[in-house]
């Protein structure tokens, strides 16, 4: 079983038709097993997978940003 590292949930909320009918909806978080270096299994959303795959953790790519 793998590991549950991100903290994304799913979002909520109406689609509206032309006649504005409301039907309950959800937009589910795009959640990928990836295994690691070390073996070992985690669920990242894929924006979090990509950002490990270019080798930096997402903090760092924040404080990259903040500093150009």
């Amino acid at each position: 079983m793998a590991v549950k590292v991100t903290n994304k949930k799913p979002l909520s909320g109406n689609k509206r038709s032309h006649a504005l009918n409301a039907t309950k909806m959800q937009q589910k978080p795009n959640l990928q097993v990836i295994r690691l270096e070390d073996g070992t299994k985690v669920r990242l959303s894929t924006r979090e997978a990509r950002t490990l795959r270019k080798g930096q953790t997402s903090k760092e790519a924040v404080e990259t940003k903040e500093e150009a």
